[in-house]
């Protein structure tokens, strides 16, 4: 079973934390991110250093003691780094473009399709590659997915909109089965 809630998540000093109940705050700048913990864990802060603990020994507990650890260390993950996701555009006549904050995509309908960008997350495309960026893991990863839907890889040519590390199993077609 993984324990990893028993490693603390350390802050870098540019990040002001503060712990108010179950609630936890971290400051960057302009950014703010705060995690609710729902009083579900013990959150210890130790000069720059994030302790989490569970409150039983329930399954339950176990499980909210890992994913918060989890979720903080994303916050200042986010905070410091950043997350990004590429998507690669296949397909003739495929194409997307960023207009102000709309993303612009061609993707074989009869229509444009404009995804609107969200507050907090920048988008850019250099020809057939969109790369999302944010300081949020879930909105990034949540809006890489919504793009992707709007035309999935199919498995006979391998159009669409893919993943970067995505592969696509390709399915032989009818001229195979002769």
């Amino acid at each position: 079973m993984s324990r990893i809630g028993k490693n603390p998540v350390v802050v870098p000093a540019e990040i002001k934390v503060s712990v108010d109940g179950a609630i936890v705050t971290f400051v960057k700048g302009k950014d703010t991110r705060t995690l609710d913990t729902m009083g579900n864990v013990v959150v210890e802060l130790d000069g720059q250093t994030l302790t989490f603990k569970n409150k039983s020994d329930s399954r339950e507990d176990r499980a909210f003691w890992g994913t918060y650890r989890a979720l903080s260390a994303n916050i200042v993950k986010g905070l410091t780094v950043g997350f990004s996701k590429q998507l690669e555009i296949n397909g003739v006549g495929y194409r997307a473009a960023v207009k102000g904050k709309v993303l612009n995509l061609q993707l074989g309908h009869s229509h444009d399709i404009n995804y609107d960008i969200k507050e907090g997350l920048e988008m850019s495309v250099e020809k057939n590659v969109i790369t999302i960026k944010g300081n949020d893991n879930q909105m990034v990863g949540q809006a890489a997915a919504e793009i992707r839907s709007f035309r999935p890889p199919e498995p006979y040519k391998g159009k669409g909109v893919k993943y970067m590390d995505e592969h696509i199993v390709r399915k032989a077609g009818k001229t195979a089965k002769k």
